[in-house]
């Protein structure tokens, strides 16, 4: 089945959603998301957006703190510019119907601050701010008749001119470039790919966090977008710097429930299992407010030391009234658990929670492809350099979609005048169905535990080489099942979480030095000479399977 559109949006969390609603003023939109439209990561974002909004605050102090979490790669402009355009970001949220918790008075802002922030500059909504933000753009993307939202459809692949041609030197692209068309999508329902065409194609698929076996992802997170636009050609950033988030509930029952740093932002401290404050020891001044980095490598240095299983958030000095009225959310959950909070510590432990790198695009979320756009935890703009900011993240998605709208209003009459070849339907060839789901099951369970293990918090030259080895033969399997057996969602996010491992392995051993999210025993300094700089990987032949990749550093 074909379908036609001017704009094909990949991604249903407020990067996407947000775009959707302002493109749907220049022609029609379809926004496909892998599962439900509120299975996102921005539906379970705590804490909140930053945004310079007081008067003790500055656009600068922001920039400041934001480059500084960055660990010298931040790209200095990106961050500028973000910054700085927050605020009107957030008036847009409010007219959309995001209501921003306010002081008693109704006039202030309540802010929070979290950890890497000099200020309290954290809009929330409680402790739900991303599920209140997810709602009010489900509610308005659903009152306009240009948009429309297929649910529990997967993407499989980009359609680009060089699959059809198979030539490169052969294109009728602007500048000679590599040029996207659409992309094949999965029912997940049927089985049937459609073949979906759109004059402009945008990547809002969230990060990868399933590649790691604990992480505070949503089942959603398995980096389709990073592997759809690797296989197309276009360059990707930074894979190395993983973040991982210190606290994430600690419970045999509990599944990736984050506990806010807007706990911590409150006074909530660390603590062993003999009630010691350990911060002390890792950053004597910043103590829990420190980047997330710094943090995550406390915690998992204490559980190594120790050989326990996790260490403990205590809030419980605060007055059980302001805990139950500031985080409804996790003070609820933990009880449904057996933790009172407002009595007892929290068990907790760190788990893969943002990628920092992605696909690279310019200060308009435009990618090496014409007519591909990238938008939000997918896309490495550089504002996040080697370590992410607090908070920083929903920001992100709801500037870079406004900048990505006001370029595709610009391009929108000139890339769509270019005649482009038809493209052929999805062919199934002799494929037949995977009977068996243990070949799924088995290499999922296998990337995940080995990139925990070998690839995670704190990283060595030796397990990355092994790391490396061993996704060899699973990258084969899966390369082999994909001709052989008919797609389902399950094995195309098993296809694309092995190819991202492969990329944050290589990307990782690259990086001969440690920075921000990426720490590694044999080079524990960082290396300001040779290494601050991105690392951005590319294909070297982009129709054949199982190429290999090179790097080519690109100057902040």
């Amino acid at each position: 089945m074909r379908l036609q559109t001017d704009f094909l949006i990949i991604g249903s969390g407020i990067a996407g959603l947000s775009l959707a609603l302002k493109l749907s003023e220049l022609g029609r939109v379809l926004v496909t998301t892998k599962k439900a439209k509120e299975d996102t990561a921005t539906s379970l974002a705590q804490g909140g957006i930053a945004c310079v909004s007081s008067p003790d605050d500055s656009f600068d102090l922001h920039i400041q703190d934001t480059l500084r979490a960055g660990d010298g790669l931040c790209h200095e402009d990106v961050v500028e510019f973000i910054v700085k355009e927050a605020p009107g970001r957030i008036r847009e949220l409010e007219a959309l119907g995001v209501e921003f918790q306010r002081e008693p008075d109704g006039r202030a802002y309540s802010l929070h601050r979290e950890g890497g922030h000099s200020r309290r500059r954290i809009l929330h909504c409680k402790d739900y701010t991303g599920k209140k933000i997810q709602e009010a753009l489900v509610a308005r993307v659903r009152e306009q008749e240009n948009i429309e939202l297929l649910e529990d459809h997967i993407a499989v692949d980009l359609i680009t001119m060089g699959k059809i041609i198979r030539d490169k030197r052969r294109t009728t692209s602007l500048d000679d470039k590599e040029h996207c068309l659409g992309a094949y999508i999965l029912d997940a329902h049927s089985g049937e790919i459609l073949t979906v065409l759109a004059t402009f194609t945008v990547l809002a698929t969230g990060g990868a966090g399933k590649v790691y076996l604990y992480t505070s992802n949503p089942d959603i997170a398995t980096g389709d977008g990073i592997a759809m636009a690797w296989r197309a050609g276009a360059r990707i950033a930074n894979l190395e710097f993983v973040q991982f988030h210190p606290t994430c509930l600690f419970h045999p029952k509990a599944k990736n429930f984050l506990i806010s740093e807007a706990l911590r932002g409150e006074g909530a401290r660390l603590i062993n299992s003999r009630g010691r404050r350990f911060m002390e020891d890792y950053a004597p001044d910043a103590l829990e407010l420190a980047p997330r980095d710094v943090v995550a490598r406390a915690i998992d240095t204490e559980l190594k030391r120790s050989g326990e299983d996790c260490v403990f958030l205590d809030i419980s000095h605060k007055p059980a009234s302001f805990i139950e009225e500031r985080f409804p959310t996790i003070h609820e959950t933990c009880l449904r658990f057996g933790i009172d909070m407002t009595k007892e510590p929290i068990p907790v432990v760190p788990a893969a929670h943002y990628m920092c790198g992605g696909i690279v695009t310019d200060e308009w979320g435009r990618s090496d492809l014409l007519g591909l756009y990238a938008v939000g935890e997918t896309a490495c703009t550089g504002l996040h350099g080697a370590n992410r900011l607090a908070s920083n993240s929903l920001l992100e998605g709801v500037v870079m979609a406004n900048r990505a709208y006001l370029k595709i209003r610009e391009e929108f009459s000139t890339i769509k005048s270019i005649k482009t070849p038809t493209p052929p339907e999805w062919d199934t060839g002799g494929a037949v169905d995977l009977k068996e789901a243990v070949l799924i099951s088995y290499n999922w369970d296998v990337i995940r535990r080995l990139m925990w293990n070998y690839v995670g918090i704190v990283r060595n030259d030796k397990r990355l080489g092994l790391a490396q080895k061993r996704l060899i033969p699973i990258l084969e399997e899966i390369d082999q099942h994909y001709w052989d057996y008919l797609l389902t969602r399950d094995f195309v996010e098993l296809r694309n979480l092995a190819q991202v491992a492969e990329l944050i392995v290589e990307s990782a051993i690259t990086r001969k030095e440690s920075r921000g999210g990426h720490f590694n025993e044999d080079y524990p300094e960082k290396d300001d000479w040779n290494f601050r700089r991105d690392t951005v990987l590319r294909r070297v032949n982009m129709y054949t399977h199982g190429s290999h990749t090179a790097t080519d550093p690109r100057a902040p």
